[in-house]
């Protein structure tokens, strides 16, 4: 006898909303997906449970007599056109609960082991003002002119600024998918990046499924969030005037962190708007979106010119971020996936069996205790 499911039609088109996938492509899998939201047809529990799985869904939500709200854990910084944006997806929020398990797990760690509090989370306010904030930040991360001059690739950015702000104390988290799933693409429309504040485990995570360019000033932001103590999502909208004053200082210390006001007034040239955005992103490691911000900012580009400039080239850049493809050895991108601190933190307890291998292999992403052993060889760990 087959067993069919009663489910609210309201909680199954919630489902397939929540899920952020395409709407056509749910309903290419499950034919009869019209039939049950009219309710006039019910599917079966296998069909359920296979309609959870596609949905990323928990197949007790499914069960329920009508959709859970499911706000977001932490603040939300994302705006589109001065509004904020709608549901999280279910990727934006297994991350987000992944992260923050990994969070808590690490300020247990650094309780345990006597850590000092971190002193820069929570040191300044959106008072401060923006060159000596950036001033101060980039001391911290020893990111000078000689150490920019010393960088070849927007790559090579990215990782030197990671591991700067790890050897900080802070969990720099950088993936593209959720979890090690690499069937769950993470959106860089929805988000591109976050933080969690903390004085033992401050973290921030990058969208990795962005250009590395545009990581970098995720990076950048979400570290000057957790200067204020602020722990939200942001989607770094520079061409937007966000009303929220945090949003503002953290993507205008970024860019002065990143492009320094009196170093690009020297370095500009007056050759061509097209010409100085490719050199000037190849001189500061950035995006060419925060040279054309900058460029407005000291009054190079009128704001027409830098909104017009600004919505091609993000045209263009989505594009190129499209046709870019994941991949890479699992031993070198896992630990940037995790954090390396955090990765290296967790090995080393799960071998002096202060944590269970399984609870180490869950939060770090694998099942295989040989994968667990090469991976800390990797670190240099075992």
């Amino acid at each position: 006898m087959v067993t069919r499911v009663a489910v609210a039609p309201d909680v199954l088109h919630w489902a397939v909303e929540r899920s952020g996938r395409d709407e056509a492509e749910i309903a290419d899998r499950f034919p009869a997906l019209d039939a049950w939201e009219a309710g006039v047809r019910q599917p079966t529990l296998k069909q359920l449970e296979d309609f959870a799985s596609a949905t990323r869904t928990p197949l007790g939500f499914l069960l329920l007599p009508a959709p859970i709200d499911e706000p977001l854990p932490i603040a939300d910084y994302r705006t589109i056109k001065s509004r904020g944006v709608g549901r999280p997806s279910a990727d934006l929020l297994d991350t987000i609960y992944l992260c923050q398990q990994r969070q808590d797990w690490y300020r247990e760690h650094a309780l345990v082991n006597a850590q000092e509090s971190i002193a820069f989370v929570a040191s300044l306010t959106f008072s401060a003002s923006v060159r000596a904030a950036a001033a101060q930040i980039a001391a911290w991360l020893g990111y000078d002119e000689e150490a920019r001059r010393g960088i070849r690739y927007w790559s090579e950015a990215l990782r030197w600024l990671a591991d700067a702000a790890e050897k900080q104390g802070v969990l720099v988290m950088v993936s593209g998918i959720v979890g090690s799933n690499t069937h769950r693409r993470l959106d860089p429309i929805e988000f591109r990046g976050f933080s969690l504040a903390d004085n033992l485990a401050p973290l921030v995570f990058v969208n990795g499924a962005d250009t590395k360019a545009a990581q970098i000033f995720s990076l950048m932001h979400e570290i000057c969030h957790l200067w204020l103590g602020d722990s939200g999502v942001s989607n770094v909208a520079m061409n937007v005037a966000t009303s929220d004053v945090h949003e503002r200082w953290c993507n205008e210390v970024a860019a002065e962190v990143l492009v320094p006001t009196e170093h690009l007034l020297g370095e500009y040239r007056d050759q061509g708007l097209d010409k100085e955005l490719d050199r000037l992103a190849r001189v500061y490691k950035v995006s060419t979106l925060v040279v054309l911000r900058r460029l407005f900012d000291i009054r190079k580009i009128t704001w027409d010119e830098f909104s017009s400039s600004y919505d091609d080239e993000l045209d263009r850049l989505l594009e190129i971020q499209r046709e870019t493809t994941g991949g890479g050895d699992f031993y070198n991108t896992q630990p940037v996936r995790v954090s390396k601190r955090f990765a290296r933190a967790i090995i080393a307890d799960a071998l002096e069996g202060q944590t269970l291998h399984r609870d180490a292999f869950r939060l770090l992403g694998f099942r295989k205790y040989s994968t667990f052993k090469e991976l800390s060889q990797r670190l240099g760990v075992a």
